[in-house]
């Protein structure tokens, strides 16, 4: 078995893109590929077939090797919940929630339950392309680190390093990279990446140069702007921050959560070109011509609802509601909906209760007991076939009379809506990947969509960024580097 590691000199320096990329080379060469990544922290989970959670990135990155997700690919997941607290998911299942000094203290513990995940699946593959998280120049983390050189060293994978160049001050960033961490780990780094690079990469040959000396490393290569990276889910929330406005039409308009989850659900609204999808951030308020307003899913609903109206978003939404504007919740943004939600338990916060917006006739109490599972349906009373995933903690309770938003393909029902269609919710994420669902929910908006399924967007995209890795980075070096060992 071979293997390779992609570390960065930083966050978003692009390795998820990268790897997925890589992935998508190797399968094309007829290899056997699975992607690790020994920890993630995002609340952009994926729901494996077998009902585990993983991060995003390494879904996206188990279709470029044209296999299902599974758990393996990313045994430790951190959800944050607050600032200082987070759910940790390991295995695919939750572990709890715990402080991040504790969390510090027992990632030595989990560094066995990594490494056998990572053997399971290095049994069943011809080469695993690894992805580091943040960096290993984070050198006060070093001691007990499991998502780096440590998970390297321990599993004796070798080390491609990853350079932003479009922040600036990349030879610093790599060549510093190596000047601060321990001697064996540096040993572990064979070559670097420059990525992110805008316009004719021959004007850089001379930084390459310089980095190589400093370093002793090879270059792999020098990785363009990748347009296409934009069509594929986005991992991170700091890419929320950006323009997210789509196409021209009705507006649906997304409140950025303090702990918004799994905001991925509007990536297929955000490349549809009959509406225009905004995010909007904190501090503005809710635009007054909106057609659709969505809540979207949170880490910490009770929180976030106290978030929510303390930005005054609550009126916004009050105000859009009396114009006859439409509203969609969606897992805990369909929880805010209701009259009330519980956590006796403390489960996603502090124990306690609030009111809900009062839109639908439901209550919600956070339970212990997570449903993660994938599903697929129709959209009640239009019939538009769907397929997505539950990810919720929450027992919704639904007034006997109220018609649901949603019929699983098993009969049983999810969602509420108000009889006039006006308000309704559902728990299912990626209700708007699918073409057939996405234009019967925008149709009501009277836009039409571009019919394409959010999948083969995807794919597409993935086909594209395999081609340029293809030509720009040197794969024969890559997957010599995955057969060496240290």
């Amino acid at each position: 078995m071979a293997a390779v590691m992609l570390q960065g000199t930083g966050s978003d320096v692009g390795k998820s893109v990268l790897v997925a990329g890589l992935c998508r080379v190797l399968a094309n060469r007829g290899l056997t590929v699975r992607p690790f990544k020994p920890q993630n922290m995002s609340n952009n989970a994926a729901v494996t077939a077998e009902g585990g959670e993983i991060g995003r990135a390494q879904a996206l990155q188990a279709i470029a090797c044209r296999v299902a997700p599974h758990v393996d690919m990313n045994p430790v997941l951190l959800k944050p919940q607050s600032d200082r607290t987070a759910q940790l998911v390991v295995g695919g299942r939750a572990r709890g929630t715990m402080a991040a000094g504790d969390y510090w203290r027992r990632k030595p513990d989990l560094l066995g339950e990594v490494l056998e995940a990572y053997r399971r699946l290095s049994a069943e593959a011809g080469i695993v392309v690894v992805e580091g998280a943040g960096s290993p120049a984070e050198i006060n983390l070093r001691r007990s680190d499991i998502a780096n050189m440590g998970f390297a060293r321990a599993a004796d994978v070798l080390v491609i390093l990853v350079g932003d160049i479009d922040r600036g001050g990349v030879i610093a960033s790599l060549v510093g990279t190596q000047a601060v961490i321990d001697p064996a780990d540096a040993a572990m780094i064979r070559g670097f990446i420059v990525n992110k690079f805008r316009g004719d990469p021959a004007l850089f040959d001379d930084g390459l140069l310089a980095i190589a000396e400093r370093t002793g490393w090879r270059s792999i290569g020098v990785v363009p702007w990748l347009a296409d990276a934009a069509r594929l889910p986005a991992e991170d929330a700091v890419a929320l921050g950006r323009d997210a406005d789509g196409g021209a039409g009705p507006v649906i308009a997304v409140p950025m959560l303090s702990r918004i989850a799994n905001f991925d659900d509007f990536d297929a609204l955000a490349h549809e070109p009959g509406v225009r999808l905004r995010m909007i951030p904190p501090g503005q308020p809710l635009p007054g011509d909106a057609a659709l307003i969505v809540l979207p899913g949170t880490k910490a609903t009770i929180a976030d609802l106290a978030f929510l109206r303390a930005q005054g978003w609550d009126e916004d939404l009050a105000a859009h509601v009396r114009r006859g504007g439409r509203v969609l919740g969606i897992c805990g943004g369909y929880q805010m909906l209701g009259r009330t939600i519980a956590d006796p338990a403390g489960i996603e916060g502090a124990a306690g209760s609030i009111a809900g917006l009062g839109l639908l006739p439901i209550d919600t109490q956070i339970a212990a007991d997570k449903t993660t599972r994938p599903v697929e349906g129709q959209i009640v009373g239009n019939g538009a076939r769907f397929g997505g995933y539950e990810i919720h903690a929450g027992v919704t309770t639904i007034d006997p009379d109220t018609p649901p938003m949603l019929r699983f393909a098993d009969g049983s029902t999810d969602g509420a809506r108000a009889r006039d269609g006006q308000i309704a919710g559902c728990y299912v994420h990626g209700l708007f990947d699918r073409a057939e669902a996405r234009a019967a929910l925008i149709a009501t908006l009277g836009a039409a969509s571009d019919g394409l399924d959010r999948r083969e967007e995807v794919d597409a995209a993935l086909e594209s960024i395999a081609a340029t890795l293809e030509q720009v980075l040197d794969i024969d070096a890559i997957i010599a580097i995955a057969g060496e060992k240290a």
